[in-house]
C-alpha cells in the first residue's frame, strides 16, 4: 500500500511540474524585445471564452495590419476610428493666430469717455502773509485721443501773484506716452502773454511721471518747462512724493521780471495719507530758487532769490 501511494504521489508531482513549465516564463533583460504571449495548456484553452477577433471593414481584408513601434500609439486610420468619430483638421495661420494673440500693445477702448480731475496740489504755507497755491491737472477723452486742461498758480497775501492755464490735444503714441499740443495763457505776473504749447508726457522707466513742454511766444520769445516727480508707496495709504520743476527762458522778459536762461528751479517732498484713494491730506517742504537774470531782477526789486517754506495741503481726484 505504501508503495502504490509513493507511485500516485510522484505521477501527481510530475503533471504539476509539466504544466507549470508551460506557464512559467524566464526572466529577460528589460532593454530586450518584449516577451513572447504565454502558452496556455490544452485544459485551459477547454475553459477559457474565446474573443471573436475583430471584423475588418470590406475591401481591406488582404492588407495586412500596420504594426506601430513600442510605446507609440498607431494613429486612426479612418474617420469613425478618430476620437469622437471625426478627423482633427490641420491647425492654420488663423488658429495660431488667435491662440497667441499679440500681448505688448494694450486694448484700446477708444469709443468711450471717460474724464478724470486731478488736483493735485492744494497748499498753504505761512510767512509774507500766507501763500496758497493749486496745480490742477484734468483730461477728458479715450485712451487715444484726448483733451488735456492744465493750471496752476499761487496767490499771495490775498493777491494772484502768478497763474497759467493749459489747454491742450493729446494723443497716444504708446501705453505710457502723449504727445501734446495747444495753448497757454499767462495771467500773472506783469502782462498776460500768450504762447503755443507742444511736447510730451507720460511714464518713464522706473515710475517717474515726467512732463515736459516748450513754448513758442510773440516777439520770437521761447519757454520750456520740465517736471518730474515720483511716488513711493511707504505703506498702503502713506506715500512719500519728491518733486523737481525746472524753467529755461529763451530770451529776458523785462516787463514780468524773468531774465534769460535758467530761471528758477523748484523742488518739493509731500507725505499724503490717503485717507480714500481719491482723498489725501499732506504735510511738506516746498523749496523755490531763482538764477540768473531773473534773480538779479528778484534782488534789484528787495525780495529774496529762494524760499524754503513748510506746507499743509490737500490731494483730490475724482
Amino acid at each position: 500500500m505504501r508503495r502504490a501511494a509513493r507511485t500516485c504521489f510522484l505521477v501527481a508531482a510530475l503533471v504539476a511540474v509539466w504544466q507549470g513549465a508551460g506557464i512559467a516564463q524566464p526572466s529577460q533583460d528589460p532593454a530586450a524585445e518584449p516577451p513572447a504571449p504565454p502558452v496556455t495548456s490544452p485544459q485551459h484553452l477547454a475553459h477559457e471564452p474565446q474573443t471573436p477577433a475583430p471584423a475588418q471593414p470590406q475591401g481591406h481584408q488582404h492588407h495586412p495590419a500596420p504594426q506601430s513601434p513600442p510605446g507609440q500609439t498607431q494613429a486612426p486610420a479612418h474617420a469613425h476610428d478618430a476620437p469622437f468619430g471625426g478627423v482633427v483638421p490641420p491647425i492654420t495661420d488663423e488658429d495660431r493666430a488667435a491662440a497667441f494673440p499679440d500681448v505688448e500693445g494694450h486694448t484700446l477702448h477708444d469709443r468711450a469717455v471717460h474724464y478724470q480731475v486731478l488736483m493735485d496740489q492744494f497748499e498753504w504755507s505761512g510767512g509774507n502773509g500766507g501763500v496758497t497755491a493749486w496745480d490742477n491737472t484734468s483730461w477728458i477723452g479715450g485712451d487715444v485721443h484726448r483733451a488735456w486742461f492744465r493750471t496752476e498758480g499761487d496767490v499771495v497775501d490775498g493777491h494772484v501773484e502768478a497763474a497759467d492755464v493749459h489747454v491742450l490735444y493729446g494723443k497716444a503714441i504708446s501705453p505710457w506716452w502723449d504727445l501734446v499740443g495747444g495753448v497757454r495763457q499767462d495771467m500773472r505776473p506783469g502782462p498776460a502773454r500768450t504762447w503755443a504749447a507742444f511736447g510730451i508726457q507720460g511714464l518713464a522707466p522706473y515710475w517717474f511721471e515726467v512732463q515736459a513742454t516748450g513754448y513758442l511766444g510773440a516777439e520770437g520769445r521761447t519757454h520750456a518747462r520740465v517736471e518730474v516727480e515720483y511716488e513711493l508707496l511707504l505703506t498702503n495709504r502713506l506715500v512719500l512724493q519728491p518733486l523737481v520743476e525746472l524753467e529755461v527762458y529763451g530770451k529776458a522778459d523785462p516787463e514780468r521780471r524773468i531774465g534769460a536762461g535758467i530761471s528758477s528751479l523748484e523742488t518739493g517732498l509731500r507725505l499724503r495719507y490717503e485717507i480714500r484713494r481719491e482723498i489725501a491730506p499732506y504735510v511738506g517742504l516746498s523749496w523755490e530758487r531763482a538764477f540768473g537774470g531773473t534773480a538779479d531782477y528778484a534782488r534789484d526789486d528787495g525780495e529774496s532769490v529762494s524760499h524754503l517754506r513748510p506746507v499743509v495741503g490737500l490731494r483730490v481726484w475724482f
